[in-house]
């Protein structure tokens, strides 16, 4: 390379970059590994690692240990699916969007919405996007947030709402927000969370009808296994169906990356943020696909554009839909049917022990909360070295729930797990 520019060291090829700006030495690095030697470091590295291989894992709030088949991986990490890029040329995608188009359409029967999109970021985006659409299709600057919506999607909410120079106000129950709805700055939007962070299945029907009468919009995040059961938010009259795609047959990843969903009625379709597939025909009357309704700033004038979202995680919605595929409608509700049957199997083993559900009046699935006499953190930091990740401690996002143990329970836990688990609670309460 200096020799075709005719520079005779690489200080002269840097010689751009002031000598103040430059290091001028070398880098404080190990020395260098054969491939062999690298390997068996990397290995020893990830060792240190206990992921839901190791441990028996409870936790939840968001993120669940579900079980993926292998049709996922083996179709997904094929090179026309993990190569794939933009499908802006329809002609030479068609692969692409026709998958696509699947996705679309399992979200819109999953959440009872008209239509959904391409996906999202992650859940969090998808309901920080609902507010956006909300702020612009109603002219209102106001957005009310049941206190029990995920934590995470609120704090993205409020800072792509500041950002338009909206509010975003937290109501506690069904009371708290009639009374808001009635009082203040006329409202956008209200959010609420469908089962909602304490695991809980409460007042969707009757927020969504509180939202109606004030001309607001009725936005629900929702855990899509959870609908495999649960009357579809959209059949209520929600207006916008958002949530976290992990459970649809993403691994864990340390967090990441998933994938978020979106969907909404037909008089929102137009402000439908991000890609959107639509089918079609061609010149000879064979069903194809494009992208159609394209709404950001990169094919309208900017003040008319809806999102400046500009991409989609394509490929894990693809895993997503060969998930779905892959189980069926039945299946997937045998995978929530035998989640809430062995969360209640636990819930009742720990409660024949004297830990009783934090809230007693309002159903749930397969995730619930228990009050713990004691510190939640250590109850986990011995359950850890007993080889189990406990649940998740509310208390560290709302001072009002200190002592109170999310525990959520996936089709992969058996009935020895969860007694394990139990006797392994209970012998530390009696330490």
């Amino acid at each position: 390379m200096l020799r075709s520019l005719d520079l005779h060291s690489i200080d002269q090829l840097f010689e751009d970059i002031p000598s103040a700006a430059r290091l001028n030495r070398p880098l404080n690095l190990e020395p260098a590994l054969s491939e062999l030697e690298l390997r068996q470091h990397m290995a020893q590295l990830a060792h240190k690692n206990r992921g839901s291989d190791d441990l028996v894992m409870f936790l939840g709030a968001g993120f669940y240990d579900r079980f993926i088949p292998s049709t996922v991986g083996a179709l997904a990490s094929r090179g026309e699916f993990m190569t794939a890029y933009t499908p802006y040329q329809p002609e030479l995608s068609q692969g692409t969007l026709a998958a696509i188009y699947e996705f679309q359409t399992m979200i819109a029967g999953l959440t009872g919405t008209h239509a959904a999109q391409a996906s999202m970021y992650d859940g969090a985006s998808a309901v920080g996007e609902a507010a956006l659409l909300a702020l612009a299709h109603t002219r209102r600057g106001r957005i009310l947030v049941h206190e029990a919506v995920h934590p995470d999607s609120v704090a993205v909410t409020k800072t792509y709402v500041a950002a338009r120079r909206g509010d975003v106000h937290t109501v506690h129950d069904l009371d708290d927000l009639e009374q808001s709805l009635k009082t203040g700055e006329p409202v956008a939007a209200v959010i609420w969370q469908y089962p909602d962070m304490l695991g809980r299945v409460i007042g969707l029907s009757r927020m969504i009808d509180l939202a109606h009468q004030h001309q607001a919009l009725a936005i629900v995040s929702s855990d899509p296994v959870a609908l495999a059961l649960l009357k579809p938010p959209g059949a209520m009259g929600a207006d916008i169906v958002v949530g976290e795609g992990q459970p649809l047959g993403q691994a864990l990843n340390f967090g990441g990356p998933t994938f978020g969903y979106f969907a909404v009625q037909a008089p929102l379709v137009r402000k439908l943020p991000g890609r959107l597939v639509g089918a079609t025909e061609d010149h000879s009357g064979s069903r194809g696909f494009v992208l159609t309704l394209q709404a950001r700033e990169q094919h309208i004038r900017r003040e008319k554009a809806t999102s400046n979202i500009c991409s989609n995680h394509s490929l894990n919605a693809l895993m997503a839909t060969i998930y779905m595929a892959s189980l069926g409608p039945d299946g997937l509700k045998d995978v929530a049917l035998l989640s809430m049957a062995k969360a209640h199997y636990l819930q009742t083993a720990l409660q024949a022990h004297g830990i009783d559900l934090a809230i007693t009046d309002e159903p749930f699935l397969y995730e619930f909360v228990v009050k713990i006499p004691g510190s939640v953190a250590d109850l986990n930091a011995y359950l850890l070295s007993k080889g189990y990740l406990g649940g998740f401690d509310l208390g560290r996002w709302n001072p009002k729930w200190e002592g109170y143990w999310q525990l959520a329970v996936t089709e992969k836990r058996t009935k020895a797990e969860c007694d394990g688990l139990t006797k392994e609670v209970v012998r530390w309460m009696s330490r």
